[in-house]
């Protein structure tokens, strides 16, 4: 139970450090390309066995696609972060714990290696879901001046507001998605950390070309501030995944019954956290998107969790 919390403990400071950074002018996509480093060296720390990592094949299939993941794990990122400060923590917690549905559907349809039945209920709750994420993306139109054309800024706030979680939905989705293939296909459950190693090494290659990028193109100026804010981002970054995959091995394996346990503790620690610190409140509609998100997460598990 331990690993339990520390999963979801070190998942929601992810999304409340991300919220913080622009009271302290950090810049998102810089702290982001750091974060990685800290998350290589995090793994570093925690690995039981260097020895693994004199023995990876560069250039083998399963460590290049493991490194191409890194790519997604930067997309999924910056969207997390736009998302948790031009939306909410709510709806970001709402929309990455919510894209489950994509890995179960791809578990039943295309690997086809589902443990158990589908029922009805269990359709019922990933249609659910997905009218839960539209609900708690949903926020206030903010009222602003007319531009030259007669059209007022809400309306681009508004479709923002609402796109914004969408997309860190089907991000997070495939993220996770392949996550578990790689694993599945590539790597022995003693291999879990070398397998985040790997996979964040991709990744900090990526968002570093990126960066590379835009101060040669941009002129972008990296500030201490944000090599700081990203630094102290990886930390927990890694640790959520890491004790996230302990709480898995103790209980078996089981992600039908860790995952949804796991996405309704993170966002209901998100939503209390956001509002002691941050002062975010939920409207009526996104109180209802969040009550819906945990029907939708206990009748698709509900046969593990006892509830037959």
């Amino acid at each position: 139970m331990l690993y339990f919390l520390l999963a979801v403990i070190f998942t929601v400071a992810l999304y409340l450090i991300m919220r913080a950074y622009p009271a302290y002018k950090v810049d998102s996509f810089h702290a982001i390309v750091f974060n990685y480093y800290a998350c290589v060296a995090t793994g570093l720390v925690l690995s039981e066995d260097l020895e693994q990592l004199k023995q990876v094949e560069w250039q083998s299939p399963a460590t290049l696609l493991t490194l191409a993941l890194g790519t997604l794990f930067v997309l999924a990122f910056v969207l997390i972060g736009q998302t948790t400060q031009k939306v909410s923590v709510t709806a970001t917690s709402l929309s990455a714990n919510m894209s489950l549905i994509i890995p179960v559907l791809f578990g039943l349809f295309i690997f086809k290696n589902a443990n158990k039945i589908f029922t009805f209920w269990n359709y019922l709750g990933l249609f659910l879901a997905l009218l839960a994420l539209a609900l708690g993306a949903i926020q206030k139109r903010t009222t602003a001046p007319a531009t030259a054309s007669g059209e007022g800024a809400g309306s681009s706030v508004s479709l923002l507001t609402l796109a914004l979680p969408m997309l860190t939905f089907l991000a997070t989705g495939a993220n996770n998605t392949l996550i578990n293939f790689l694993s599945m296909k590539y790597y022995e459950p003693k291999e879990v950390t070398l397998f985040m190693i790997i996979s964040c090494i991709g990744a900090a290659l990526v968002s570093t070309l990126l960066l590379l990028i835009r101060v040669r193109v941009q002129g972008d100026q990296v500030a201490v501030r944000s090599v700081v804010g990203g630094l102290i981002l990886g930390i927990p970054n890694f640790l959520s995944f890491y004790f996230l995959l302990k709480a898995l091995a103790a209980f078996g394996n089981s992600a039908a019954f860790v995952f949804p346990i796991y996405n309704i503790l993170t966002m209901m620690v998100s939503s209390a956290t956001a509002f002691l610190l941050f002062r975010e409140r939920l409207n009526t509609v996104n109180k209802i998107g969040l009550l819906i998100a945990i029907l939708a997460i206990v009748l698709i598990s509900y046969q593990e969790l006892g509830l037959k």
